[in-house]
């Protein structure tokens, strides 16, 4: 009998379901601009009443890009394995050269402006009234490259280089790399891994057990370590996103899982409405810096939390199966086109924040400027990065002979995480 796995197929539902994930992203961070939240930069008119709405899809939606990439990289390294030997190594090496060069790329020349930013509303807010001519901001790009610029206030120190919003590349490229070692150990395992999880997952256990999980290392883990995205100190965070990792790549195959995610879509969507509508009263009721919620109320909301979190996904996973089975051209451009609007789109809405505030627009006018410039500037990106041959590495963009030769690769070859 073939040790083989099957034949990599596309998923198209994953696809959309991944590109919806990263729109609302960028709708999510143009909100961080607007909410009284720490950002990078903040309006300076904030909307608290914009805190429940953006509370909709915080628990949830980076806990399902790393469940769907994880997906994602099961495809992918499918199609290694049907080569033979070395599959892992050569699974390896594929994420390391689209994952680490973009990676370090970001760091250097996208994420910088980022933290130009940041210091110049830190200087303005310590009283600096022309931070851009200031020695705070002199040789900015040096003193970033070189951890030497010393930009502290009350709240702590910026730290650079930095990764900011491309955390995400950085844990996912992690991720895959001890994947590819743990592969390495035990690839023949995967079927009886995944027969493993569909007997435990089976009937409503799809809905209890991954909600029992994130509860428990809400409870044990989040008081002790609050989520950094530093990567040394961040085990809230990994014990969350890589089992979610984990969870995509053993459960990508899984017709069981698919069908009990469409079986369950309508009772989880209601549950996890009912959660947000819970968690978010909640979040509300004790919004400010110094409220201290009582310690039997913080408990019983990490679980309603938890809730929150895997309802969601189950819902939005089950309409996905229902209803997202079709591919087209629209699928195939973004599903290239959302890992360059990721790398970009934090950058352009700081910077486009930044210079749009002072004007004091009507806050609906200013938005929908900042949605559109966003957008633009993220296809002005893509469009760019497809033209740069092998530089579109870059901005993670593979090049490709012709246009045909890529669409070929998006219909036949496996899916890739951030691809």
């Amino acid at each position: 009998m073939s040790t083989l796995p099957p034949p990599p197929t596309r998923r198209h539902d994953l696809d959309w379901i991944r590109v919806g994930a990263f729109m609302l992203l960028i709708l999510y961070h143009v909100g961080m601009f607007y909410v009284p939240w720490d950002w990078h930069v903040n309006s300076p008119r904030p909307v608290e009443a914009l805190e429940p709405i953006m509370q909709l899809t915080s628990p949830w939606r980076l806990t399902l890009l790393f469940l769907v990439s994880g997906a994602a990289t099961r495809f992918l390294f499918d199609g290694f394995a049907r080569q033979g030997e070395g599959s892992a190594r050569r699974f390896a090496g594929s994420r390391l050269l689209r994952l680490l060069p973009p990676l370090v790329f970001a760091m250097f020349v996208i994420v910088p402006p980022q933290s130009y930013y940041e210091v110049v509303e830190a200087a303005r807010g310590l009283g600096v009234m022309d931070p851009a001519h200031s020695p705070w901001l002199a040789d900015f790009w040096v003193k970033y490259a070189t951890a030497s610029g010393g930009w502290c206030d009350a709240d702590g120190c910026l730290i650079t280089p930095t990764w900011n919003h491309m955390w995400f590349v950085a844990y996912l490229l992690i991720y895959s790399l001890v994947l590819a070692s743990l592969l390495l150990l035990g690839q023949r395992l995967l079927p009886a891994l995944q027969a493993g999880l569909e007997r435990v997952l089976k009937g409503w256990g799809l809905l209890i057990w991954p909600i029992v999980w994130l509860a428990l290392i809400r409870w044990a883990l989040a008081p002790l370590f609050p989520v950094t995205h530093a990567l040394v100190d961040d085990w809230y965070n990994h014990a969350l996103s890589f089992s979610a990792f984990l969870f995509g790549f053993l459960g990508a195959r899984s017709e069981m899982l698919k069908a009990g995610y469409e079986r369950l879509r309508r009772p989880a969507l209601a549950l996890a409405l009912l959660a947000w509508a819970g968690w978010a009263s909640y979040a509300w009721v004790y919004r400010a810096e110094d409220a201290a919620p009582p310690e039997a109320l913080m408990a019983a909301m990490r679980l309603v939390y938890a809730v929150d979190q895997w309802a969601f996904i189950v819902a939005i996973l089950g309409y996905g199966a229902r209803y997202l089975n079709r591919g087209g051209p629209v699928l195939r451009y973004l599903t290239v086109g959302v890992f360059p609007f990721y790398i970009a789109h934090q950058t352009i809405i700081v910077v486009a924040a930044h210079h749009l505030a002072p004007f004091g627009l009507p806050q609906p006018l200013e938005a929908g400027l900042l949605v559109a410039a966003t957008f633009v500037g993220c296809f002005a990106t893509y469009e760019a990065a497809r033209r740069l041959g092998w530089l579109g590495l870059l901005m993670g963009v593979r090049p490709a002979a012709s246009r045909a030769a890529e669409k070929r690769r998006l219909e036949e070859e496996p899916q890739e995480a951030l691809g």
